[in-house]
Formats: structure tokens, sequence, C-alpha cells
């Protein structure tokens, strides 16, 4: 599976322009919510847009995710975005699991990415006073499918953290969480 993966998100990362920094959707309009410093986890990571907007933001960032040409574009975008040695790129398929060797984060990330395994290993990862930010398809406001979240599943997931924001509509799920320091 995981070399499937990595070619279909090569091909789609290789078709597309050059990436523009960005914040994760979920925090639009509430970028006041991240600390100023720290460390960051971008899980599933693409091209690497919130991973430099992170950095950019003062965060000490890991990126993770299955495509080499993803966290090339996110390389390539850091080094004239950044200072270097703001972001560590991970190769995994987070399929096989949470790759990385770090226990906690300041801001854990996970955007467009939903394997419902992953939500308490994303959980576990957030650091006591660090915030999670997770977007992801829904059926709210959509037809369904495999890989939209079911009407909830993010709060009930994410239930032992305190919950900041929690919104679902339009085929998106976006949530904003603590964890109680």
């Amino acid at each position: 599976m995981v070399r499937d993966d990595r070619e279909h998100w090569d091909a789609k990362h290789r078709a597309l322009g050059t990436p523009i920094p960005q914040p994760p959707d979920a925090l639009r309009g509430q970028t006041d919510l991240l600390p100023g410093r720290g460390r960051a986890l971008d899980v599933a990571c693409g091209r690497g847009t919130v991973a430099v907007w992170l950095a950019g933001r003062g965060l000490d960032v890991v990126a993770v995710d299955v495509s080499p040409a993803g966290l090339a574009a996110g390389a390539a975008l850091a080094t004239t975005e950044q200072p270097p040695g703001r972001i560590r790129w991970v190769e995994a398929d987070l399929d096989g699991g949470f790759p990385t060797e770090d226990d906690a984060y300041d801001v854990v990330v996970c955007q467009r990415f939903r394997v419902p395994e992953l939500y308490p290993a994303l959980a576990a990862a957030v650091a006591p006073g660090g915030l999670l930010v997770v977007t992801v398809l829904s059926e709210v406001g959509d037809t369904g499918g495999r890989f939209r979240a079911a009407p909830g599943e993010l709060a009930q997931a994410f239930g032992e953290l305190e919950i900041v924001m929690h919104h679902e509509a339009a085929g998106e799920a976006h949530l904003l969480a603590r964890r109680p320091s």
C-alpha cells in the first residue's frame, strides 16, 4: 500500500505549482492561539505549506509525509522563506503508525488526512498547554464517502482535550483543542 500511496502523492505534488506558506484551515482567524515559540508537528504535511508557515511564526517543526516529492517541495519552499534548520522533514507512511520519536509538541497539526486509528496518537502528541489543530473532510454538508468524518467524529475522538472550536459544514470538519496544563 505504501508504494501506491507514495507514487500517487508524488505525481500529484509534482504536477502542482510552487506552494505558498499558509496557516492550517482550522486556525484561520485564530492565529493568536499559537505560541510564539516551541515545537510543532505537521502530520501528513504534503508540500509543507503549513510547516513553513509555522516555522515562520517561530516554531521548530517536524513535518511528516509519505511523499518524497511533497517533502522536497516543502524543503525548497523552506529555503526561500525561512532561515534553514527550523524544519525537520520526515518521510514516513502514517498507515503504519506514528513515526516520530519525540513525545510532545506545543502545536500538532493534521490537515486533510483522516485516519481515525491515529487520533489517540495525535492527542497524545499534544504537550500540556499545547494546541491540536485538525481539519478533515466531513459528511456534514456533503454526500459522504469513505474518507469523510461522521458528524461529531472529531469532538468525540478528542474529548479528553479542552475543545476551543469545533465546526462542521460544507463537507469539512475543523477542530481546535488544548491539552490542559
